[in-house]
């Protein structure tokens, strides 16, 4: 895990914005997500690591940008909590021969925290909720992967978002 939160590490932004807020708390949760998966941690030991060691931290003389705690709070417990239901969609939008088993732990974290806050979080436009989801993938792998992260989100999105789609003419 230690070189997947390599690109976790940024400056604190001067005004700390809560779209940057937002953006860090994305992030961690994604990376909770993994650990949880990958590792077999449980939701009250990921809370408690991130809380208290990663969010708005220093470590090893890098800054770590401070994160809305609920908002990762919101996520990684809404993703624990609707899995079951989460996993099938991504499934679906997944191409034919490649279930989400088969994706790589840290797209899984990615796609899954993506479709939640489609689903739940309707106070955020989709369309910033897939964008942000692409951005978070670029921290982690490069180029075809974060495509398919893309596509998933959008599919996913327009699901559960069919008119907010259809009104941008989309």
């Amino acid at each position: 895990m230690a070189d997947k939160k390599a690109d976790f590490k940024k400056p604190v932004p001067k005004g700390d914005r809560k779209a940057n807020r937002r953006g860090a708390a994305r992030l961690a949760a994604v990376q909770a997500l993994y650990q949880m998966d990958v590792g077999g941690a449980g939701i009250n030991d990921v809370f408690a690591e991130f809380e208290s060691f990663w969010l708005g931290s220093e470590i090893e003389g890098d800054q770590y940008l401070p994160a809305e705690e609920a908002f990762f709070r919101d996520i990684v417990s809404g993703v624990v909590r609707d899995q079951n239901k989460l996993d099938p969609l991504i499934d679906d939008a997944l191409s034919r021969g490649w279930p989400l088993q088969r994706i790589e732990a840290i797209l899984r974290a990615v796609m899954r925290a993506g479709a939640y806050e489609l689903e739940h979080r309707k106070d955020i436009p989709g369309r910033v909720v897939v964008s942000e989801y692409v951005d978070v993938a670029h921290a982690f792998v490069e180029g075809d992967e974060t495509g398919m992260v893309n596509a998933v989100l959008d599919q996913i999105a327009r699901q559960f978002r069919a008119e907010e789609f259809s009104r941008a003419g989309h």
